[in-house]
């Protein structure tokens, strides 16, 4: 009954290849990201890598994303509700 769920909503997939394509590039070099030694640097490596893999899924330019990002939170009241995907894919 629980594997036949799918059948029942159309915006359920029957399978995880998306999430499986996403992580692809990670697990291919996770021997190259060996130098998070420690909890706080392997954090900071995880959230940088969701935040690229979601400009990815919403179909936005990476470098431009993570550029207006960064000029955002450097200014001393960041607006950081217009940085959600969703909403900078409209600007």
């Amino acid at each position: 009954e629980k594997l036949a769920r799918y059948t029942l909503d159309g915006l359920l997939n029957i399978d995880n290849n998306r999430a499986e394509r996403a992580i692809k590039p990670f697990v291919i070099g996770r021997k190259n990201w060996l130098f998070s030694q420690t909890a706080t640097g392997a954090n900071a490596s995880a959230v940088l890598y969701s935040i690229i893999e979601t400009a990815k899924a919403n179909d936005l330019n990476v470098f431009e994303y993570v550029m207006s990002c960064l000029d955002e939170f450097s200014k001393p009241a960041p607006n950081i509700e217009q940085l959600l995907p969703w909403h900078f894919a409209k600007r």
